[in-house]
Formats: structure tokens, sequence, C-alpha cells
């Protein structure tokens, strides 16, 4: 009795159709158990974005290498250069590094 009763009703016709069913099933596999599924397309999408954001980092890391490779061409800007980052001497020459702690 029970049965009749559902198989009258309407949302019950429609669910029971074999072409919804079958879409249903696949709109299933394809979103959640395809190896292109959703969740998959989902991630890649995040990994290419902080691609980009990469990107955008090095080619302006590499524009600001470039101006100071500009001003290196003068020899008084490249030795200042070498004194500060790589704490180059002339020779009878002693360098004192002072480091400051700071406490967070």
């Amino acid at each position: 009795m029970k049965l009749k009763e559902l198989r009258k009703k309407r949302w019950f016709k429609i669910l029971s159709n074999k072409y919804i069913l079958l879409g249903l099933i696949f709109a299933i596999w394809m979103f959640f158990l395809d190896s292109n599924s959703w969740f998959v397309h989902h991630e890649l999408d995040q990994e290419v974005n902080e691609l980009k954001e990469n990107k955008e980092y090095y080619q302006k890391e590499i524009s600001r290498d470039k101006a100071i490779i500009g001003t290196l061409g003068d020899s008084i800007e490249l030795e200042k250069f070498a004194r500060q980052k790589y704490y180059m001497k002339r020779p009878n020459e002693d360098i004192y590094i002072i480091e400051y702690d700071t406490i967070d």
C-alpha cells in the first residue's frame, strides 16, 4: 500500500526516471570520484594561483636586481656594495659587525 502511494508522488516519478538517475550518477561520479573531479581541479587552480604569485614576486626581484646591477657599473658603487653585502675589506683594515638583538 505504501509503495503504491510512493509511486504516485511527483518527486518519485522524476527521480525514478532512468535518464535522471543516469545523469545523477554521472554527476556524482564526475564531481567526487573521477580523477578529473572538481576537487582535483580546485586544488590545481590553487596551485596555479600560488605559482602566479611566485612568478610576480620573482619578476619584481629580477627588476630590483637589474637596477642594482645597473648602479654597480661604477667602481665606487661596486666597492660599496661588496663592503656592505659581503663584508669585504681593504688590506690592513678591520671590520666590526654589530648585530642588534630584538626582543619580541
